[in-house]
């Protein structure tokens, strides 16, 4: 179908919504990545996945340990953007105890379960019982990437802000006005974090969040020239 936007010539993206610890999900997704492109090579093609790998679901730790292992999908060029759970965990492991109250609430019990961690473990001592190569991982996801008339990020941009002065607050927590609004946004913004059933394509973003982590889809956008397509699992 057609896309709301153009990506580079020569040029494909798969990208991928939010994951929330579905890694059965997520090996299924990939299969049919690899498929497509091996059906359809010839462009210079990267995934993008766009954040929320942990919580809710039941392994979290093998969400985080699939894509830390290594660089590449399918033989392609991976970025990985951070999502609000992310950072919720990742600034609670700085010290903030709101943030870490707010992760445990919002799924982080599940995710420390799926480490083998015991829930009520101090929050001091998380840093030290995870897995040090996930931790490296976490702290290296990006808050964004762009391609073309597409900028990929995790929930968001606030309207009205140019792209290179959003805060990355916006990026990994927005809903409102950005939702709602049909102005210009400086960017097609292709993001995950306001789950709904069905993928949504507008003038100015594509939603793709399709609830992987409360029982819905697992879902990937194939962008390319001016059309969009949908792997769904």
């Amino acid at each position: 179908m057609r896309a709301p936007g153009w990506m580079p010539r020569g040029r494909r993206a798969y990208v991928v919504g939010d994951v929330h610890g579905h890694l059965d999900k997520l090996r299924a997704l990939h299969a049919l990545i690899a498929a497509d492109y091996a059906t359809r090579p010839g462009k210079a093609a990267l995934v993008v996945h766009l954040g929320d790998y942990i919580d809710q679901g039941p392994d979290s730790a093998g969400v985080v340990a699939l894509l830390a292992a290594s660089p590449t999908v399918a033989g392609l060029p991976v970025i990985n953007v951070l999502g609000d759970h992310e950072r919720m965990l990742l600034d609670a492991l700085d010290g903030d105890r709101a943030a870490a109250t707010d992760w445990l609430w919002a799924g982080g019990k599940e995710a420390l379960t799926s480490w083998g961690l015991d829930p009520e473990l101090p929050r001091e001592e998380w840093a030290a019982a995870l897995p040090p190569r996930h931790l490296g991982w976490l702290r290296r996801l990006t808050l964004s990437h762009r391609e073309g008339d597409y900028l990929f990020v995790h929930a968001g941009v606030r309207p009205g802000v140019p792209i290179e002065d959003q805060s990355r607050d916006d990026l990994v927590t927005m809903r409102q006005p950005f939702l709602s609004t049909e102005q210009d946004l400086g960017a097609i913004v292709v993001h995950g974090h306001s789950s709904s059933p069905a993928v949504h394509i507008g003038a100015n973003r594509i939603g793709l969040d399709t609830g992987a982590g409360i029982g819905g889809k697992l879902t990937c956008a194939v962008l390319e020239d001016d059309l969009v397509a949908l792997l769904t699992v």
